[in-house]
């Protein structure tokens, strides 16, 4: 019988009510039924794993001097270990996320989390760069919380609630990567570059200990045997919900047994066929691979090539030291990514309040958001060219500087946009569609250490630039166009994906159903 069939906290309404969510049942096992302050405190440690994350990835990225000189190498050849760092960041999800889909989120963060400390640590102690390489690839396995923390906020938060937790998740992961290179420049100019490695270990050690103690697991299994759910509306306070008297109230003991190592979850089976090949369907429908490369590039364009050129591009133009870098390449990101996450969405947010009032009341179908992303489309490549061009004919560092967080300030806006309306579009396959984003993103990203820099000095920096904006601009807004004026039609022509959610695969009926 369908009551007898198990659902997960991952899932989501059908589309036959994408605007609703089913009250979970009664249980004070239930992460949704939890205390606000216990899902802010479990939001918090999920969007600080994610920022340490990037931390661990681009602390390094100011002192590629310091490695080149440690290793007898170019600096150009330093920034590979970024790079191998990168890659694996968008290939591990493949392997965590459906591990944690059956043996819950916890164990994922910290067996991760613990892998993140144990290579740091061995990065600081490498005696040559081959060691160093090595030690990097465990290290780019560690950032798990890149795609998971959206999956633990579903586990937690109501639909109406998602916004802001997804928008704090966001905001918080991005800046972490922008922060890494004023840490790494502040240490590796005082300290020596191998103490850049031992504080990214001890952060994660400190981590590592909080989340043991302060983060249960939030991955849950409703039967439908146990309790009916009823229909939600999203719009109504998620707070009227309440536990019947007769049902237990959260507290210490219920708290203690979700801190496990880890959770069996009976009810769903595992099979290797869930590791790739569901992300990798959701690349069938335009309105989620088409902004997904468009995102993609302008993120390497505008936030991973700075990362892994900015050293060697400043050394050689203005004889900038590890600090000098660090300082100005992380606060340029910080301050664009920063304000471009505010203004991004206040126009999101006013262009579907205009067109939800134009229409009534009703909500908008999600290609409306996509109007939103022109004044990206515009800044991101004045801001490369800006870069490009200063860089060329030698103007002051302030210039190259700004036009960095500019390209970042427009990535945002374009980040928000197209993220958002891809996670529109299909809702439920919302964790598929950030695993296809986030590899996408990284592999493209990956690249640009083999070549922008010897590009940059043969061709000149000027017209390296301006190919990157005709690139990002041009080619890879093209399709975009297609989905701004017929998006609607293909998506709805092609309905809803069947077979992708991970959960539908995984989920079978409880023993001796009907």
């Amino acid at each position: 019988m369908k009551s007898d069939e198990p659902t997960t906290s991952h899932s989501r309404p059908g589309p036959e009510d994408e605007l609703t969510n089913a009250v979970p049942p009664q249980d004070a096992q239930d992460p949704m039924n939890w205390p606000l302050w216990l899902k802010i405190v479990i939001l918090t440690q999920a969007s600080l794993l994610a920022a340490i994350g990037g931390l661990n990835t681009a602390a390094i990225n100011p002192a590629y001097a310091l490695l080149a000189e440690e290793f007898g190498i170019s600096t150009v050849r330093a920034s590979y270990q970024t790079t191998v760092c990168i890659a694996l960041n968008g290939i591990a999800p493949w392997l965590w996320i459906p591990l944690s889909n059956k043996y819950g989120r916890r164990p994922v963060y910290l067996g991760t989390t613990f892998l993140g400390f144990i290579s740091a640590l061995g990065c600081s102690y490498t005696q040559s760069f081959s060691q160093l390489i090595v030690a990097r690839v465990f290290n780019g396995l560690f950032p798990v919380a890149f795609a998971l923390g959206a999956a633990t906020i579903t586990d937690m938060f109501f639909y109406d609630q998602r916004g802001k937790a997804m928008g704090f998740f966001t905001v918080t992961m991005v800046n972490g990567s922008h922060l890494a290179p004023i840490v790494g420049g502040l240490l590796g100019h005082y300290c020596g570059w191998r103490w850049i490695f031992k504080f990214v270990a001890i952060v994660d050690a400190v981590m590592l200990i909080t989340a043991f103690f302060c983060l249960p697991e939030t991955l849950y299994i409703r039967n439908g045997r146990a309790s009916q759910p009823a229909s939600f509306d999203a719009t109504k306070p998620s707070t009227t919900i309440a536990l019947s008297p007769g049902q237990p109230k959260f507290n210490r003991s219920i708290y203690l047994s979700r801190l496990r190592l880890y959770s069996r979850f009976p009810q769903l089976t595992l099979r290797l066929d869930q590791f790739v090949i569901p992300a990798l369907k959701m690349a069938k429908y335009p309105s989620v691979l088409f902004p997904a490369v468009y995102y993609a590039t302008m993120y390497g364009f505008a936030s991973i090539l700075p990362a892994v050129t900015v050293a060697a591009i400043f050394t050689e133009f203005f004889h900038w030291n590890t600090l000098t870098i660090g300082l100005t390449y992380g606060a340029s990101l910080t301050l664009g990514g920063i304000l471009g996450e505010c203004v991004s969405g206040w126009v999101v947010d006013h262009i579907v309040k205009r067109e939800r009032k134009r229409l009534g009341g009703r909500d908008p179908e999600p290609e409306v958001r996509l109007k939103a992303i022109w004044m990206g489309e515009i800044i991101v490549p004045a801001g490369l060219l800006i870069y490009g061009f200063c860089l060329a004919y030698h103007t002051a560092w302030i210039a190259p500087i700004l036009g960095m967080g500019i390209a970042c300030f427009g990535l945002q806006i374009i980040t928000t946009t197209t993220y958002t309306y891809a996670i529109d579009c299909y809702r439920t396959e919302s964790s598929e569609v950030a695993q296809l984003f986030n590899f996408i993103r990284q592999e493209i990203g990956m690249t640009f250490a083999f070549y922008v820099v010897r590009l940059g000095d043969r061709i000149g920096y000027q017209w390296t630039f301006l190919m990157f904006a005709l690139i990002g601009g041009v080619l890879a807004f093209i399709p975009m166009l297609f989905i701004i004026f017929r998006g609607e039609q293909w998506r709805k022509r092609l309905g809803k994906p069947v077979g992708v959610n991970v959960f539908d695969s995984m989920a079978r009926p409880a023993e001796g159903a009907g």
